[in-house]
This record gives C-alpha cells, structure tokens and sequence, in this order.
C-alpha cells in the first residue's frame, strides 16, 4: 500500500485493483487525524495488502477510536477485526443493516458498534463528522460524511473511476487524469457500481444529491477515485448524465476467457511513508 498525506488532517491509504478489459481501480482508506481518530474503511480483503503495518506508518494504531465503515463490502473491510484487535478503544460506525450484513460472516462486537444514520452527526473532540447517504452508491448500508472542521466529503464509492494505469490509480490527485477520460471512467463506474441508475428519473437522482451541494466541500475522497479537490461541479455535472449513460454489460465467459488470456497478475506496490 502507498499513503498519500493530505495537508495537516488526512491520509490515504492507497492500494489498487486491476480489473481485466477496464483497466486499475483505485481503493483508498483514510486516516482523519482528528483529536479523535477516525480510520474510514479497512482495505480490501485479500492477503499481505498490511493494512495495518500500512495504517501504523502514518498513526499509532493505539490511539484510533473510530473505524468508519462507509458500507459493509469486501472491499472495504479486509482488516476490520485485525484493527480492532489493535485499537482496543476503537468503535466501528456503521447502521444497523451494515451491522447485520458483516454479522453473516463474523459477529460484531455490541460493544464496539457505534450506530449511525445518514443525517445524524458524530463527535470525534475536535470537530463533527456528518452522515449522509451518497447519490450513488451500490450497497444499501452506505453512509458517507462531511468533515465540518476540513470541509472534505468523504463519498464511498461515489465519483469513482478506474483508471488506464497503475501510476493513475496510486496517484495523490485526480487532476493527473485529463478531465476527458474521467468523465468516461466516472459514468464508466456508475453503471458498474450503481445498475439502478438507469431506472431512476434524473430530477430524483439530483435530489438525492442535496446533502452533498449544502456542505459545498472543498474536497471530495472517494474509495475509488484519487484525492480531488474543487471538482465538485463537474462531479454534479456527471452525476446529471449518469442514467442516459450506457449501461454496463460485462464479459460472458468466451469474453472472460480471451481477456485472462493476456492478462498477467499485477503486484501491489510497498507500503511508504508520507512525507513529513
């Protein structure tokens, strides 16, 4: 895994996922360094991605009191338990359905859940961290938030995009993507991620997007995207075009078995340190 350190407050943990015929998908986690601190997400659940050597880099994993579990999907889980073995005050916020959905493989603690819906808010000391549901997001347990102190929205897996390369999926900074080719990668995603797009009247879907356009954030981090910041209105833009994008028809197997042909595995990069 590569972090990334976002001025004083945030850190990514970036990792990546090559997807045959599409190309990298990026998959972050963060560290919100606040007085409190908040991991959001925990990696993918794949073996040796140190997640939590990777997480011990950047904060002591001690001190974490909050893991932020933007929506129960593999995904976004890989290292809950090993966190929480690690950070014994550490409390995972999620709603009653993620709660349910992860306790179909691996109960969770009572006491280490923290419930919280989307509109309702949460003390990390020195700052509120605010729930809201993303316009697009493909499981129904999903709660984003808007750090209030940062005004940075930390979006799940809305606004992402695979990438082209590897060095674009690792980078600190959409604006490495020509605008071009984002915006195809960004619709590209919403009807992977999010199939129901296309049976949503738009003005419904723009609606949804309400929280989002209150909080005016300067930052928007997505799981899959890299970091972008001030790309809030094209972001809305794209999202207004999502249900007349074409829908997504993956590969049938003759498909899949002539893209793996040529396919070669790709390693992920090392853990390193962000710069002071």
């Amino acid at each position: 895994m590569l972090t990334h350190r976002l001025g004083r407050d945030v850190t990514v943990l970036n990792d990546f996922l090559p997807i045959p015929g599409i190309g990298f998908l990026t998959v972050n986690a963060f560290v919100l360094h606040a007085a409190e601190p908040v991991v959001v997400d925990t990696g993918l659940s794949l073996p040796d991605r140190g997640f939590v050597d990777a997480l011990g880099s950047v904060v002591d994993v001690a001190d974490v009191r909050w893991i932020w579990l933007t929506h129960p999907d593999r995904d976004h889980t890989g290292a809950l338990f090993e966190l929480l073995a690690a950070a014994p005050e550490a409390r995972v916020v999620t709603t009653f359905l993620g709660a349910g959905i992860m306790s179909t493989e691996r109960p969770l603690p009572t006491d280490r859940v923290h419930l919280l819906n989307p509109g309702q808010s949460l003390d990390v000391g020195d700052r509120t961290l605010v729930g809201f549901r993303p316009p697009l997001f493909d499981n129904p347990a999903t709660v984003g938030f808007f750090d209030t102190a940062t005004h940075t929205c930390f979006s799940s897996d809305c606004f992402g995009s695979p990438m082209p390369s590897i060095d674009l999926a690792t980078c600190d900074d959409v604006a490495a993507v020509p605008a071009d080719d984002l915006r195809t990668g960004q619709l590209l995603w919403a009807t992977v991620d999010s199939p129901w797009v296309h049976m949503i009247d738009p003005a419904v879907l723009l609606g949804s997007a309400g929280p989002l356009r209150a909080m005016e954030p300067e930052r928007i981090l997505s799981t899959h995207l890299p970091p972008s910041t001030g790309r809030r209105p094209e972001f809305l833009d794209m999202l207004a075009a999502a249900p007349g994008a074409d829908p997504f028809i993956g590969p049938d197997q003759r498909g899949l078995e002539e893209m793996l042909a040529g396919f070669e595995p790709t390693a992920a990069p090392t853990a390193q340190p962000s710069p002071a």
